[in-house]
């Protein structure tokens, strides 16, 4: 599906009275998605345990200041 299309598509499901501020918000989410999804399929995206690691990490140091 291209972007257009899916744009129609959510076009298409939202609600007659949807404002534009809700379209740009259903847009912005499609395309977070849309680059995410890209990013796992090229390999640049790090695994949740690593994450998580990372996370904790950054926690102790900006607590034992």
């Amino acid at each position: 599906m291209t972007d257009k299309q899916a744009v129609m598509d959510a076009l298409q499901r939202l609600p007659e009275n949807a404002s534009l501020d809700e379209i740009a918000e259903e847009l912005r989410i499609m395309a977070s998605i849309r680059v995410g999804r890209n990013d796992v399929a090229a390999g640049r995206s790090k695994p949740q345990q690593n994450v998580e690691q990372m996370l904790e990490s950054w926690a102790s140091a900006w607590t034992s200041r």
